[in-house]
């Protein structure tokens, strides 16, 4: 009689929506700065994103995903002058993708190079050195209206 040495499981490689949140937030005026209550959002979805990653076992993904969703957030809300924002986590084969949609097509979501003493304007750079260091990659959608950006589950 033979028996097999049982191997331990793989997580099963499931693609899908992992996280879709929407919030409203105050219409701007050019150069307007946002209410901080619009502000706290970027907050709640900092901890959204990290509960959705240890939920769905992509724990290890969580610093890098965080850091780009409260850039790309704040960008949102600060640039895009519209009054809705979605925030999206989904796995793509061996990519976790991260969307945010403001509705609002604009070229604001576009990185341009901050000079030494800005004190904005980092972020989507920022975006840019997490894809690459995450072997992944990042972009913009609808003429500007959704920033994405893919992180590489294998990276690490």
């Amino acid at each position: 009689m033979t028996t097999a040495a049982a191997r331990p499981r793989r997580a099963a490689h499931r693609d899908g929506a992992l996280m879709s949140s929407t919030f409203q937030i105050k219409k701007l005026l050019p150069g307007e700065p946002p209410p901080p209550e619009d502000c706290e959002q970027v907050g709640v979805m900092r901890q959204r994103t990290r509960e959705r990653l240890s939920a769905s076992g992509l724990a290890h993904m969580a610093d890098e995903a965080v850091l780009v969703v409260s850039e790309m957030v704040t960008n949102a809300i600060v640039h895009s002058g519209g009054q809705r924002i979605t925030v999206a986590l989904s796995r793509r084969g061996n990519f976790l993708r991260i969307e945010v949609r403001d509705g609002v097509p604009s070229n604001h979501a576009l990185p341009q190079a901050p000079g030494d003493a800005d004190e904005h304007g980092r972020g989507l750079v920022l975006v840019k050195l997490i894809a690459e260091e995450q072997r992944g990659t990042w972009g913009v959608d609808d003429s500007g209206a959704t920033t994405w950006c893919e992180l590489s589950l294998a990276a690490r």
